[in-house]
């Protein structure tokens, strides 16, 4: 669900007229989303959850996010909107052995549920690289980021000079090089 462009015009009206670029106003007003478009905030909640953990979709929903973490509205990249659930990561059951270390149920991950989203939305779309992903919304069960894709073999991606890079790394999530991955990876020095 995509906001129209009325909609848009009125929230940046309410905020205080037209004196910036258009996504300066689009970053204002997702820095309180629920204070700023509380009616369609809470429209597109209802509607996320509904929707399948991983989707597909058009176009991104925070286009200055977006933008400035590498997309561009041409063949070959893609958005999808990742759903992953709060709370903590239990152990898998214990198959064989008794050792004492097993026994835990809880599982420490040193992943951010940012770097959980990118790794679901890679498994999903095999043929493709995550870019980058930046934070959608939360609720009190979930969280949703959007996740950009870049698909490594079209030949649009190939003639670009600018990401043309992607075509030679695999696993990029897996190996930790996005930045949400990056930031989970840093070690903390006194």
């Amino acid at each position: 669900m995509g906001s129209s462009l009325p909609e848009a015009h009125e929230l940046i009206e309410n905020i205080g007229g037209l004196k910036m670029g258009l996504y300066k106003y689009v970053k204002k007003v997702w820095k309180q989303p629920k204070k700023n478009m509380p009616e369609l905030w809470r429209e597109r909640l209802v509607e996320w959850r509904k929707d399948p953990s991983t989707k597909r979709i058009e176009r991104p929903t925070r286009i200055d996010r977006a933008r400035s973490l590498g997309y561009k509205a041409k063949q070959g990249y893609l958005i999808v909107r990742q759903r992953v659930i709060r709370g903590g990561h239990k152990r898998a059951k214990i198959k064989k052995g008794r050792r004492p270390k097993r026994y835990h149920q809880r599982k420490n991950l040193d992943l951010s549920y940012q770097t959980i989203a990118e790794g679901r939305a890679d498994k999903k779309y095999p043929n493709c690289e995550v870019l980058n992903s930046y934070f959608l919304a939360k609720d009190g069960r979930h969280y949703w980021y959007e996740v950009i894709l870049i698909d490594r073999d079209h030949p649009v991606i190939k003639a670009d000079k600018r990401v043309s890079w992607i075509g030679k790394e695999k696993g990029r999530v897996h190996r930790g090089l996005t930045s949400s991955a990056k930031k989970s990876r840093r070690k903390i020095t006194m």
